[in-house]
C-alpha cells in the first residue's frame, strides 16, 4: 500500500471529488484518478461511491478512513524523528482559538520564535471542536482550546485563565434594557458551532429567559466586536479581548454568573504523538507566559445587574 495512495484517498474523502483533491494535491485530475484506483485494486474493494455531486466513501472506505490517517501521521513523526539532532526546526503546526490568537498567542509565540528561530510556525484558527478533532487526527501539532477537555487522546496544560463577559452596546447600560431591547427583536453574535464561547452565549441568554433571538455567525473576532460597537447585537467573550479591542469605546460589559464567568485555556497534544523537540519548546514557552499587558484604554464599564450577576 502506497503512501501517495493514502494521501490522495485522504484528498479525495475530504474534498469530496477528483477535481478539489487535485487542487489540494496541487496535481492533475488524472493522476488522482490513478491513485484511487490503484488503491481500490491493492485492496480489491471500491473506496468510493460516484454521483453526480462528487465521490464518498463506501462502507469500505470509511473502514481505511482512520488507517490512513494514522499510517500518514506515523509517516510524518518518522522523518521528522529521523531528522532530529536536538535542536528545533521542520514545521511546527499550531492551532488556536480566534481570542486566544488575538491577545495571547504573540507574546508566546515571539518568545518561542527567540529561542527556536529554525522552526517554522503554521497557526491555524478555528473553534474548540474543530481544533481537538485536528489534534487527534494529527492534522495539527497542538493547540490552544477552551477547557475543560477530559479525553483519552489528548494530554492538556493549563496555558491561560480567562474571565467571560457580556458584550452590549455602549449605551445598553443593564441587563433590564436588554431585556427591553430583545422585545423589539435581539441578535446574538457568535462564531459557528463548536465554539465553546458561544456555548456559553446561549446558556447566559437562557438564563435570562431570553429564548427567541437570532443567531448571527461570524468569521472574525474583530466583525463581532465591531458589530456589537454598532448596535448589531451581544455576544460573550473573554475581557481581555475586549479591553484590547480597538471598539472598546463603544462597548459595555456585564459579569456573568460564576458557572459561566471562568474558563481555562489548554495546550493539548495527542498523547501517542512522538514529542518532538519543537512540541516541547512551545510547552516550555506557555509556561512561562507572561500575564496581557494593561489596555491600551479605559474600558467604560457600566452598572446594576441584578438578574445576570454583579456589575462593576
Amino acid at each position: 500500500m502506497d503512501l501517495s495512495d493514502l494521501r490522495t484517498f485522504l484528498a479525495v474523502a475530504n474534498a469530496k471529488g477528483i477535481t478539489s483533491a487535485g487542487r489540494e494535491l496541487n496535481t492533475v485530475q488524472s493522476n488522482v484518478t490513478t491513485r484511487i484506483k490503484s488503491l481500490e485494486s491493492d485492496i480489491g474493494l471500491p473506496l468510493f461511491t460516484r454521483h453526480s455531486r462528487g465521490m464518498t466513501l463506501t462502507e469500505a472506505g470509511h473502514r481505511l478512513l482512520p488507517f490512513a490517517e494514522r499510517l500518514l501521521t506515523l509517516s510524518r513523526e518518522a522523518t521528522a524523528a529521523a531528522r532530529e539532532d536536538g535542536v528545533p526546526r521542520g514545521q511546527l503546526s499550531i492551532g488556536s482559538m480566534e481570542t486566544t490568537a488575538a491577545v495571547r498567542l504573540p507574546a508566546v509565540l515571539a518568545r518561542y520564535r527567540r529561542n527556536c528561530p529554525h522552526v517554522k510556525i503554521r497557526l491555524l484558527t478555528g473553534p474548540t471542536a474543530d481544533l481537538i478533532e485536528a489534534v487527534i487526527k494529527g492534522d495539527i501539532d497542538a493547540a490552544f482550546v477552551a477547557g475543560p477537555v477530559d479525553l483519552p487522546a489528548v494530554d492538556a496544560v493549563s496555558a491561560f485563565d480567562e474571565e467571560l463577559v457580556l458584550i452590549t452596546p455602549r449605551e445598553m447600560r443593564s441587563i433590564d434594557e436588554l431585556r427591553c431591547s430583545a422585545a423589539d427583536g435581539l441578535t446574538a453574535l457568535m462564531f459557528r458551532i463548536g465554539c465553546s464561547y458561544r456555548q456559553r452565549l446561549e446558556q447566559a441568554l437562557a438564563d435570562l429567559g431570553l429564548q427567541g433571538y437570532t443567531r448571527l455567525e461570524l468569521g472574525t473576532l474583530d466583525g463581532i466586536l465591531g458589530c456589537v460597537a454598532a448596535g448589531v447585537g451581544i455576544t460573550v467573550l473573554p475581557r481581555s479581548v475586549v479591553e484590547l479591542s480597538t471598539h472598546a469605546e463603544n462597548l459595555s460589559i456585564h459579569l456573568l454568573p460564576n458557572n459561566l464567568r471562568q474558563v481555562a485555556t489548554l495546550l493539548i497534544i495527542r498523547r501517542d504523538a512522538r514529542r518532538t523537540v519543537a512540541v516541547e519548546r512551545l510547552r516550555a514557552s506557555v509556561e512561562k507566559a507572561e500575564p496581557v499587558p494593561p489596555p491600551l484604554r479605559t474600558l467604560r464599564l457600566v452598572a446594576g445587574v441584578p438578574a445576570l450577576g454583579a456589575e462593576l
